[in-house]
C-alpha cells in the first residue's frame, strides 16, 4: 500500500514538474491568449490572413495563418498609405501582408514568426522557437545563450517584443471580429 502511494506521489510530482514550467511560460506571455483567439477567429471565418490599420502610429499590420503550424505577423509603414487602406477596405489581407513584407519603409517593419500559433514564448533551446525581427535585428527566443545576450538583455527584448506583438494581435482581433 505504501509502495502504491509513493508511486502515485512520484507520478504526480513528475507531471507537475513538467507542467509548471510550461504553464508559467504561457502565463508570462501577454500575446499567448491573443494569438490563440486570433487563430480561432480566422479558422471560424475560414480566413488565412487578416490586416488592419494601426491608428496609433500610422502603420499597418497583417497576419498570415498557416493552419496548425505558424502565425506570421508583420507591421510597417508606407510612404503613401492610401493603397494599404484600399486593400483593407477590399479585404485584400494577404496582398497587404505581402506588401508589408516587401515594401514597408526601412526601419518601420516588425515581423513575428509565431511557431505553433500560441504567442511569443521563450523557448529553452530544445526545439523550434518563435522569432522577432525589429530595427534590422532578429532574435530567436530559444534561450539567451543562443541569442548571444546576457539574461537581462534577453528578457528585456522578449518583454518588449511580446508587448508589441500583443498590441498588434489586438488590432488584428478587432478587424477579424464579426461586425454587428
Amino acid at each position: 500500500m505504501a509502495y502504491n502511494t509513493l508511486r502515485r506521489s512520484l507520478v504526480v510530482a513528475s507531471v507537475l514538474a513538467f507542467a509548471a514550467p510550461v504553464a508559467a511560460r504561457d502565463q508570462d506571455s501577454k500575446s499567448a491568449p491573443l494569438a490563440k483567439q486570433l487563430v480561432q477567429l480566422l479558422e471560424s471565418s475560414k480566413l488565412d490572413s487578416i490586416a488592419a490599420a494601426d491608428p496609433t502610429n500610422g502603420a499597418f499590420v497583417a497576419a498570415l495563418y498557416i493552419p496548425g503550424t505558424q502565425l506570421l505577423v508583420v507591421s510597417g509603414k508606407f510612404n503613401t498609405p492610401a493603397g494599404a487602406q484600399e486593400r483593407i477596405k477590399n479585404k485584400e489581407y494577404r496582398d497587404l501582408y505581402m506588401d508589408l513584407q516587401g515594401a514597408a519603409l526601412p526601419g518601420s517593419r516588425l515581423f513575428a514568426s509565431d511557431i505553433s500559433c500560441d504567442g511569443l514564448l521563450k523557448g529553452n533551446g530544445d526545439g523550434a522557437a518563435d522569432s522577432w525581427d525589429f530595427a534590422n535585428k532578429s532574435v530567436t527566443f530559444d534561450g539567451h545563450k543562443k541569442a548571444k545576450m546576457n539574461e537581462d538583455e534577453y528578457s528585456k527584448v522578449y518583454v518588449d517584443a511580446d508587448e508589441q506583438y500583443a498590441r498588434i494581435l489586438t488590432l488584428l482581433l478587432a478587424q477579424a471580429k464579426p461586425k454587428t
